[in-house]
């Protein structure tokens, strides 16, 4: 997110390794060109003293030409280049550009450039940053080096930024910011607003002043629109009276927050802890990462991949991710084969069996994922209700059974063309409202049980699914052709 950065008052004057006009402007550079990481001292924190001495000057120079409109445009640039030059360019860079860009970029690009960085550098960038996205930065960072940058970054900052480093990343005040406005109950209206002029250059969050009382407690919150219009000389507390205050616990699910803050169509919604004293507030562009975040996540996990993988993401580490729930998809794949095995004589009595087996078995899975896809859906965007959910699983039975009859009854008309026998055409359509019925009731519930389980909706419910329809897709199908046509 970009906030109006703070200015470090200890950075040193150095001089400038390229023109003055980088993407604010005029600041002197982060540091002097010297290697990354690159100081004698084998406690500089650095966790990979191989990068190589590179000449970026082009590349900022290059930089500043574009006029990039937001600092995402010159943090995609940035990624784009070798690390080598990454680490060259943050480095040459005004303290505050380079704060600004490193916020947008993606987690592994962040690691690497910090890891790289001289400790004193990386702390000049990440005073410049707001404290909620230096946090983020850094939980990314072994405990060992994140603790080394801390020690070079201010006293304040740095105790902040521990603060928030305390939390789950995966609750309301792992992803809470801290620049807030606060101003005492007791203060007028205008000594409101005199407050809100001296703090707001620091300040991320413009749109909400949140008010406290003497022990620090939320006692209301007043849009600026609101204090705007106060009368001359009235008491912040007053303008309270009838408010209905809405806040959230700072260990709530992160995904929870995201839910209230749509519902209650807020810019921000403020985090407290269990006394009522006010934390700090998530924001609606902290939500738009979780919604992504949480969407990529579902999406991956579904087919048992690693919910926070890329296609950055070390290739070893990917199989690593990957190759247990291949092996639990291998075990459900053998499991459909000794169904099939079962039946080993009715398929070499009736061959055509084997080349009807796939059909029921595939419209079962498509059926299923559908029903899984919404289901999916509709734990990711509303709070889990037993009683709701468990009816909307009655209501995907419905659909798949309608919809299995129908594609049944179109297949029994197709086998028929194709075989002229009747009573495989019938077997055939059974099968498939059978097995399609299975598969709605399944992908439907498989995300219930392992949210009752306490494990993520989403994680490799794909690959039950497929067991479920597959196995018994041809066992509802080969036993009732054993029984009927044998």
């Amino acid at each position: 997110m970009t906030d109006t950065p703070k200015k470090t008052p200890t950075e040193p004057e150095v001089a400038p390794a390229v023109a003055p006009d980088t993407l604010s402007g005029g600041a002197a550079p982060v540091a002097a060109d010297t290697p990354p990481g690159g100081s004698n001292d084998s406690s500089g924190g650095a966790a990979d003293n191989t990068i190589h001495i590179v000449d970026c000057r082009e590349e900022v120079a290059g930089l500043s030409a574009e006029e990039f409109a937001h600092p995402a445009d010159a943090a995609e640039h940035i990624q784009n280049l070798t690390l080598e030059k990454q680490v060259c360019m943050m480095r040459r860079l005004t303290a505050e550009d380079a704060a600004e860009a490193l916020a947008e970029m993606e987690e592994r690009a962040q690691t690497d450039i910090l890891q790289n960085l001289d400790p004193d550098v990386a702390a000049r960038i990440l005073g410049e940053m707001s404290p909620d996205d230096a946090a983020d930065v850094l939980s990314e960072l072994d405990s060992v080096h994140r603790d080394k940058l801390l020690e070079f970054v201010e006293a304040e900052d740095a105790e902040e930024i521990r603060t928030l480093l305390s939390f789950d990343e995966d609750t309301a005040g792992g992803v809470m910011n801290t620049e807030i406005i606060i101003l005492n109950d007791h203060l007028t209206a205008d000594q409101a607003i005199m407050h809100i002029r001296r703090e707001m250059e620091d300040k991320e969050i413009p749109y909400y002043a949140y008010i406290v009382d003497e022990k620090q407690r939320l006692a209301g919150v007043l849009s600026l629109r609101d204090l705007l219009l106060c009368r001359p000389g009235s008491i912040l507390k007053n303008e309270l009276s009838d408010q209905s205050l809405i806040s959230v616990l700072f260990d709530v699910d992160r995904e929870e927050v995201a839910h209230a803050l749509a519902r209650y169509d807020f810019m921000a919604l403020p985090i407290v802890d269990y006394e009522g004293r006010l934390l700090g507030v998530v924001t609606y562009d902290d939500v738009i990462d979780i919604i992504h975040d949480e969407a990529s996540e579902d999406m991956l996990g579904m087919v048992g991949a690693g919910q926070d993988e890329t296609v950055d993401t070390p290739w070893l580490e990917s199989v690593k991710v990957r190759l247990p729930w291949l092996l639990v998809n291998m075990f459900n794949s053998a499991v459909s084969a000794c169904v099939v095995y079962m039946f080993e004589g009715s398929i070499a009595s009736m061959a055509i069996l084997a080349v009807l087996m796939p059909i029921v078995a595939n419209q079962a899975g498509n059926t299923g994922q559908q029903a899984l896809a919404v289901m999916i859906r509709q734990l990711a965007v509303e709070k889990f209700d037993r009683r709701k959910s468990w009816v909307a699983v009655l209501r995907e039975a419905k659909i798949g059974l309608l919809s299995g009859l129908i594609i049944g009854i179109v297949v029994m008309f197709a086998v028929f063309g194709f075989t002229h026998n009747l009573r495989l055409a019938q077997v055939m359509s059974v099968a498939l409202a059978l097995d399609m019925l299975l598969g709605a009731l399944a992908g439907a519930s498989i995300p219930l049980i392992l949210k009752e389980l306490g494990r993520d909706p989403a994680q490799a419910s794909s690959i039950f699914l497929t067991t479920l329809t597959d196995g018994a897709g041809f066992f509802i199908f080969l036993g009732l052709a054993s029984l009927v046509l044998l």
